[in-house]
Formats: structure tokens, C-alpha cells, sequence
């Protein structure tokens, strides 16, 4: 085949594949837009507010500390010559039971001396006295002697005559005697240490034979019928908090927990005792003082309650007092601004809330929210008013209608 007839060949081909593939793309079916987007309501969740008076629980952070701590000292020095079984770190005490004896000999000696020298003096007393009618007596007669009957000596001299200055030391010395007495007979009573109120021993560093001196650190006790709470607050709350005014009137009603420590459920309940008046140097809380009766549960109406711990970290939920004509908003539904999302006649609402007291868990909404009015609960990503809306009964109501 002569190379011409080949050139011929391959340019039919190249042609003919040109108007073939001319054919395809010309024959394509275009693709045409027909209908128009449909515009449908969000679905969105809702929740129907009611109006009305609430308490809110206001929850704060404490340590336990006791109510009446006393290191006990002696007054008197001398040697340890008892010791109470009970006086050891973890026991616990009456009031009044003995807890300590120091050496009391020297003590009543020198008592039984002072009361010797008070019987001495309140004997010269007795002879001063007789001494006095005579002085009076000789008195008598020196007015007797005198030519006009009245008294020649002055006033001076008289006192002297009848022995007053006389009379006088020995009344003084008498006072000085029963005062050595009763110091005599207070340090003989102060070798015995007592314990002040019901305690719980928390330290003891001395034993029979210490020889102690006034002012020695002999122990740490604590009073066992009461502990305090000392807990911090935000200023702006102590508003709504009950303080008691006299020790008849109770204070806002205190649950305790330690969710690190106690069983879950199990609490103690206290109440306001009293407000510190100075801020938290460090976070610039107010400090309050919940009062706890009976700490270590000793009673049997509290058999079985969990006991509190000196230096304990708990948690602390104060009941507020009541706040009426209000709506309690959940926190969480509390949007930014203070402001909330109002389903109302299925379009959407922004509302501008006035709250006047937050909790850890509801916010109480004064004005902004009305008594069955519905709150969205869905978390949206674009928020403008006017947005339609429907709710998930909504749609199973239209699905039944279909």
C-alpha cells in the first residue's frame, strides 16, 4: 500500500472520530432546576415556667473548728501525783470531773498557818475591844474633872485617848489575815484541775510525777456539745441569709455534707449562728459561723450520724430565706446577657431577665419570664427573634394527623 493511500486512511479516521464525539456532547441532557427549597420550623425542646415562692439552697465551703478550745494550764506549781485514766488524747470528760491532782501538802500547810494567824488577830481584836471600854472609861472621868463639865481634849487627842488608831490596825490586820486565808485556801483548790465543760481530750503532755509550773501547757481539750462551721459566702447573698438576734431565735436552717469521708446521703444539720464582721483576706467572702449541735453524736436521736472532725473541709447548703413572686429558671438555661429563649406562638423570643438571687442550680428571675410562658431548652446555633419553632409534640401530633 503506497504511503498516500495510508496519509488518506488516518485523516478519514481522525474525522470521522471528531464528528462522533461533535455528536455525543451535542445530544447531552442538560440538567434544569425545578421546585423551590422548603422552609421548616426548628425543633426545639421547651420547658413551661410557673411563678411562685421559693427557697433557694445557697452552697459554700467549710472547715469544723470547735466552739470552745482550751489549753489547760496550772495556776499553782508542783508535782503531778494523779492522773485521770480519761485525760489521754481521744477521751472524753465531764464537767467537773477531775482530770489532773498536783501535790497539795504545801498548800494546806500554809493554809492551816494563815488560818492560825487570822485566829491571832481576830484575838487581839477581842483584847483591843476590852481595852476600848476602858479607854472610854478613863475618858469619862477626864470630863468629870473639868470645871465646866465639857469635854478639854480636842478631837485629836480623843481619838487618841479612846485607842481608834489602835483599834483600827488591828481591824486591818484582821483583813489582811482572812485575805492570806482565802489566797491559801484558792491555791490549795486550784492543785485540783478540773475540767471546765464536757471535753474531748485532744493532747495531754504531762503525767503523775511532771513537775509543772504556772502557765505549762498540761493539754488541749475541746468542748463537745457544740462545733462551729466557719464557712465564706458572697457579700451580696448575706441579704437573704437568717442570722439570730438573741439566743432564743434560731438562725437559716444549715445541711453539712463531706462527700469525701461520709456515705453518699448522709449529712448533719446545724443552723446560722453568727456573721463574722470582716472578708475573707484572700477571696473577699463574707465568713459565717454554722453552729452544730452535739458534733460527735452521742445522743440517741442521733445514733448512727456521721461524726464531725476538727479541721474537716465540708460542704455546706444554707437554706435562704423564702423569695416570693418569682420564676426559677434553670442556670444552665440562662443564655448570655442574662437573657433568655421564649417559645411564644412557635416563633422565637430573646428576653431580657431581671435575676435577683443565683444558686448553684437555679436562677430566680423577677421580671422577664411569666407563669406558663415556655423556655427552649435546645441549645441553637443561630439565634435571631422571630425564628419559627415546633416542639417534638408538635411533630408527633402532625405525624398522627397524616
Amino acid at each position: 500500500m503506497s504511503n498516500k493511500k495510508v496519509i488518506w486512511i488516518c485523516l478519514a479516521i481522525i474525522v470521522g472520530g471528531i464528528l462522533v464525539t461533535t455528536l455525543i456532547f451535542s445530544t447531552e441532557p442538560e440538567a434544569e432546576s425545578e421546585g423551590a427549597t422548603i422552609e421548616t420550623a426548628i425543633l426545639v425542646d421547651v420547658v413551661t415556667m410557673e411563678k411562685g415562692t421559693y427557697a433557694p439552697i445557697i452552697s459554700a465551703t467549710g472547715t469544723v473548728q470547735p466552739v470552745e478550745d482550751v489549753t489547760l494550764s496550772p495556776l499553782v506549781p508542783g508535782q503531778i501525783v494523779r492522773r485521770d485514766p480519761a485525760f489521754t488524747p481521744g477521751g472524753f470528760v465531764k464537767k467537773g470531773e477531775v482530770l489532773l491532782q498536783i501535790d497539795p501538802s504545801d498548800y494546806r500547810n500554809t493554809l492551816e498557818l494563815r488560818k492560825s494567824e487570822l485566829l491571832q488577830s481576830e484575838t487581839a481584836l477581842a483584847t483591843e475591844m476590852g481595852r476600848q471600854q476602858i479607854a472610854e472609861q478613863d475618858l469619862q472621868l477626864i470630863n468629870n474633872d473639868s470645871l465646866f463639865g465639857d469635854n478639854p481634849l480636842s478631837d485629836n487627842e480623843t481619838q487618841l485617848v479612846l485607842r481608834k488608831p489602835q483599834l483600827n490596825a488591828v481591824k486591818a490586820n484582821i483583813e489582811a489575815a482572812r485575805a492570806s486565808r482565802n489566797q491559801a485556801q484558792l491555791n490549795l483548790e486550784r492543785t485540783t484541775i478540773r475540767a471546765p465543760f464536757d471535753a474531748h481530750i485532744l493532747s495531754q503532755n504531762v503525767t503523775v510525777g511532771s513537775q509543772v509550773t504556772q502557765g505549762d501547757d498540761l493539754g488541749r481539750i475541746v468542748g463537745t456539745d457544740s462545733y462551729w462551721v466557719t464557712a465564706t459566702v458572697p457579700v451580696s447573698r448575706l441579704q437573704w441569709l437568717k442570722f439570730p438576734e438573741s439566743e432564743d431565735e434560731k438562725g437559716s436552717v444549715v445541711h453539712i455534707e463531706n462527700s469525701s469521708a461520709w456515705p453518699s446521703g448522709a449529712q448533719r444539720e446545724g443552723a446560722l449562728d453568727r456573721q463574722i464582721g470582716a472578708l475573707d483576706n484572700q477571696t473577699r467572702l463574707a465568713r459565717v459561723l454554722v453552729r452544730v449541735n452535739d458534733p460527735l453524736a452521742t445522743s440517741k436521736e442521733l445514733e448512727g450520724a456521721p461524726k464531725l472532725m476538727i479541721g474537716t473541709f465540708v460542704e455546706v447548703n444554707i437554706q435562704a430565706d423564702s423569695i416570693p413572686n418569682v420564676v426559677r429558671l434553670d442556670r444552665d438555661l440562662v443564655r448570655s446577657n442574662q437573657t433568655a429563649w421564649v417559645m411564644k406562638d412557635n416563633l422565637l423570643e430573646i428576653r431580657e431577665l431581671d435575676i435577683i438571687l443565683t444558686d448553684n442550680e437555679y436562677a430566680y428571675v423577677k421580671s422577664g419570664l411569666q407563669d406558663g410562658e415556655n423556655v427552649v431548652t435546645t441549645n441553637l446555633s443561630t439565634v435571631t427573634n422571630g425564628v419559627e419553632l415546633r416542639t417534638r409534640s408538635e411533630e408527633i401530633t402532625d405525624n398522627e394527623n397524616d
